[in-house]
């Protein structure tokens, strides 16, 4: 299956990254690259791309999809947590734009084998980088019932989390959880019928509470915010697209943060923490996606834009 992905808020991500013809970019989650191609077509001859992503498959069909622009582009299999130390490697400590497209790409959900979608029977195992040893079947099977409910209920925000954890645990008693179907099923045994018909798909929010933690992907961003801001060059800007409630609430909580970091007290004349500001949020309230853009690509509907220009005091 060749790696198709529908790139969200595509438009307002490429205006809100202020391209500089001769600037450094750099995606930290690659793809297929739609955005990045967008980004490479407005670089001129010194200007310079970065993309990183883990997932071979997107490696490759990002490198086809970039291949006309030749030298400026640069393509890194690693995590976006670690991209502090490959733009050291590549020699570009400072860049002047950062975009994150987060969650599971159209490409990873469409291919059945990957384990990521509860709409195809598939080996359990959502692992964002293959290299991964740890697989889904593994959370699924070995995590606690205690585990499984926390992270249910944290990341997937299912009100049925006590109930779903409770099912699967009774469940791998008999035999091991191996596929999404069988997945599927004891989730769905382990919400009111009522609920099933009208809260849309009920194995929904359980895969994404499990891929999250399997990838750990609020961890990685979390740690990543700042060391990607401290990145920029003065007047950079990083671009974040979320699709999670818990994703864009780090990433409005971090920029907030390096936009106002005095820890004085409120009543304080004036700051002696000394902490200074590493620039402006351009977004106080997130972009969303148009109805338009809703219609023809579904999954942009919980997708939100935030973004953060560096500053040099």
């Amino acid at each position: 299956m060749s790696f198709e992905h529908k790139s969200v808020l595509l438009d307002e991500t490429i205006s809100n990254l202020n391209i500089k013809p001769d600037g450094i970019y750099v995606d930290g989650t690659l793809g297929g690259g739609g955005h990045a191609y967008e980004v490479c077509a407005r670089l001129k001859d010194k200007g310079r791309f970065i993309g990183i992503d883990q997932d071979e498959a997107a490696i490759k069909a990002a490198g086809e999809k970039l291949k006309e622009f030749g030298n400026k582009v640069t393509i890194v299999r690693s995590n976006y947590n670690d991209m502090k130390q490959v733009l050291h490697t590549l020699e570009a400590d400072k860049v002047d734009g950062i975009l994150l497209d987060l969650g599971v790409s159209s490409y990873q959900l469409d291919t059945a084998d990957r384990g990521f979608s509860y709409m195809a029977d598939a080996p359990l195992d959502m692992r964002m980088d293959q290299r991964q040893e740890l697989t889904a079947k593994d959370i699924v099977n070995h995590y606690s019932e205690m585990e499984l409910y926390h992270i249910i209920k944290d990341y997937g925000e299912d009100r049925f989390a006590k109930n779903i954890a409770k099912h699967i645990v009774r469940a791998r008693a008999n035999k091991e959880v191996e596929t999404t179907f069988e997945l599927t099923d004891i989730i769905k045994a382990a919400i009111p019928m009522k609920q099933r018909i009208t809260g849309g798909h009920p194995a929904k929010k359980t895969f994404q509470a499990i891929r999250i933690e399997l990838n750990k992907e609020l961890e990685v961003l979390k740690n990543s915010l700042d060391e990607m801001i401290d990145s920029l060059n003065d007047g950079g800007r990083i671009c974040i697209i979320t699709f999670h409630s818990l994703e864009d609430r780090i990433v409005k909580n971090s920029f907030r943060r390096n936009e106002n970091p005095c820890t004085c007290p409120s009543d304080f004349p004036i700051c002696v923490c000394g902490k200074q500001s590493k620039g402006k949020v351009i977004t106080r309230k997130p972009i969303k996606p148009s109805e338009e853009e809703i219609e023809y690509n579904k999954r942009s509907k919980s997708s939100k834009l935030r973004v953060f220009e560096r500053e040099f005091k």
